[in-house]
This record gives structure tokens, sequence and C-alpha cells, in this order.
């Protein structure tokens, strides 16, 4: 179940003081299919810790089943669900937690947090629903639950209690205000609508929330935060494309990370590593292609791996700290997380 082409030793390990900026500046990756959990299955990997660990979902082909999954050298397991049919672990630490989403056996989605293999529900915020997207070494967790009233906010959680983070002035039940992504000193982004029905990314500190610009156009949205505060995410150009990001503080300039499908490309940065390396998925024709941003070039990741490796690399969603990128691609056809290495 786990396929390799041309993997090598990953030499940044060795280089522990230098191997963030020996890795931002690899030119090729070697690709590992994490499998799946049963022969008629399919994967996707959404999150990576420090010693490539992985969590994502894996399921079973035309249905709605799917596991959380657990990845560690070599093999894949199931953390189950809470109850229900389906679930997504979607933010991993270096401990080895994973913090996601699942149905329970009522069919609602609530947020989890892992203490082992153990999946525990961490509440909501009085609505009876709420999913998680991120979480840091510290076990706090973040993302977005339904209130009393109905609406649905961002939260913290932390030490046993989810806290609303409020929002940017959203007025409306249906308008979805969300934590995406936190840092390990308690930043938080996301996104959120103002008052007027436009929504934003935004940066949660020390209990304040500040509104994020665009990229000349009208809106924008968080996505991931790394430990020096930096945001990726996607925002609006004044053209009315939608392109990904990297923002150096909360009310720093979002700078473009460019295209490489042509200029009308729709380009998402969905994580960031503490070297400033992003990672994400872009419009490709009629397809998605996955990406890395890197000495301030945009690359698609399939022109990195190896020549005829049977891989279309469709999205990348997370990165760690020695350039590791996991995503979901399809291989030889079939719908397969992966984990790179740079070589």
């Amino acid at each position: 179940m786990n396929v390799r082409a041309s993997l090598s030793t990953f030499s940044c390990i060795l280089f522990l003081t230098a191997a963030s900026s020996l890795c931002a500046a690899q030119t090729s990756y070697s690709i590992a299919d994490l499998g799946t959990l049963n022969s008629n299955g399919y994967s996707m990997a959404r999150a990576v810790n420090s010693t490539a660990e992985v969590t994502g979902a894996a399921g079973t082909n035309n249905s709605n089943v799917s596991d959380i999954f657990f990845y560690s050298n070599g093999a894949m397991t199931s953390l189950g669900t809470l109850g229900g049919e389906s679930g997504i672990g979607n933010g991993i630490n270096k401990f080895g937690q994973v913090a996601g989403y699942s149905q329970n056996s009522s069919g609602t989605y609530r947020a989890f947090l892992t203490s082992g293999s153990t999946l525990t529900d961490i509440g909501d915020l009085g609505g009876g629903s709420a999913v998680a997207y991120a979480l840091n070494d510290l076990g706090m967790v973040v993302g977005s639950a339904v209130t009393a009233k109905g609406e649905n906010h961002p939260f913290l959680y932390r030490n046993g209690r989810m806290f609303d983070l409020g929002t940017l002035g959203s007025a409306n039940d249906d308008w979805w205000n969300s934590a995406q992504g936190i840092n390990n000193s308690g930043v938080v982004t996301g996104t959120s609508y103002d008052a007027q029905g436009n929504f934003f990314g935004f940066v949660w500190k020390s209990g304040k929330m500040t509104k994020m610009g665009t990229l000349g156009g009208s809106w924008s949205q968080g996505y991931a935060i790394n430990n020096k505060n930096q945001v990726t995410g996607l925002a609006y150009t004044k053209s009315g494309l939608a392109h990904a990001f990297i923002a150096n503080c909360a009310t720093c300039p979002l700078k473009d990370l460019g295209t490489f499908a042509g200029s009308s490309s729709t380009v998402w940065g969905f994580g960031i590593n503490d070297s400033g390396v992003v990672v994400g998925q872009s419009t490709f024709g009629g397809t998605y292609h996955a990406f890395v941003y890197s000495g301030g070039k945009i690359k698609d990741l399939n022109s990195m791996i190896p020549a005829g490796s049977g891989w279309v690399l469709i999205d990348a969603q997370g990165i760690n700290a020695f350039g590791q990128i996991v995503g979901m691609g399809t291989h030889n056809g079939q719908d397969r997380a992966y984990l790179l290495t740079p070589q």
C-alpha cells in the first residue's frame, strides 16, 4: 500500500539548524503513496507534522463513508469516527494529536481532538454543531461552531473550554465565519463577514480580531499562519481574480504569489511553514494542480516529481518545517493521499 517513487533518505533532517532554508531551495521531490484503509478505497491528506506523521480521511469509493486516518512510519491506521459515517483529520501537532470533525451517530458534525487513538468531542458554542480545522503544539484547536442564535462563529478551544472569537460584524445566519489556522503563540487566522456582507481574512490575537486587506479587490480569506505570524490564503485582485497571498502580519500588505497556469487562474494558499514556503492549489485548465511557492516563485508540483510516476497532484494542503508536503492526487487513476519529500 506504500508506493514510493525514487524515494531516498531525507537529507534535510541531517542538518537541523539549517533545514528550513535548505529545504526551501530544493527543486525536486520524491513521492510516497500513503495507501488506503480498504481495497476499494480512496484517501486524502490534510496535515503533516515535523516527524512526517500525517492525518486526513480515507474511505470507500463512490460512497459517503470515510474514517479519520493517522499515518506513521509507512502505515495508515484508522481512528474511526465519533459514531457516524464520515470524519476527517485536518490538523496534527508534534505530539501526534489530531483535530478535525466527524459525524456522530445522529449525523451531526462535531469537532474532535484525539488523545492517543481516542476521539474526544470538544463541544460547540450552544448551537449543537462544530468543525475543527487546525491545532497547535499546545493542543489548542480552532474551527467554526454554531452559536445558540444559529450563527457560525470562529472558535478557540483550550484547556477544556471552547471560546467564541466573535466576528467582523457578521449579521446573517447564513454567513460562514471560521478560524482556519493557529500557531504556537495562540495567534489565529480565518475568515469572517462584516456587517455589509463582505468577507475578509482576519488575525485574532489576545482577544482582538484584526481585519486583513485584499489584493485590491473586495474580499479575502485566511487559511494558515506560521510561528512568525505570516499568513497565507486567498484574496481578490482589482480585476476580480482570486490569487494566493502571503502577508507578514495582520496589517501588512498582501503579496500576490502569482500564477503558473495563466493569469486568470484561481489560486488558493492552504499551508505555510516557518520559512514562508506556501503550498496550495490552482485551477489548471478544466482541473486542478498543486503548487509550492518558495524563493519568490510559484511552481506546479507536478513538474517537480519523478517523470513517469503515474501521479497527478491535485492539491497541497500542508507543509512541515523540513519542506515535506501532503495533499491529494490521482495515482494511476486512483485518488490517493501523498507525501512529498525534498531531494
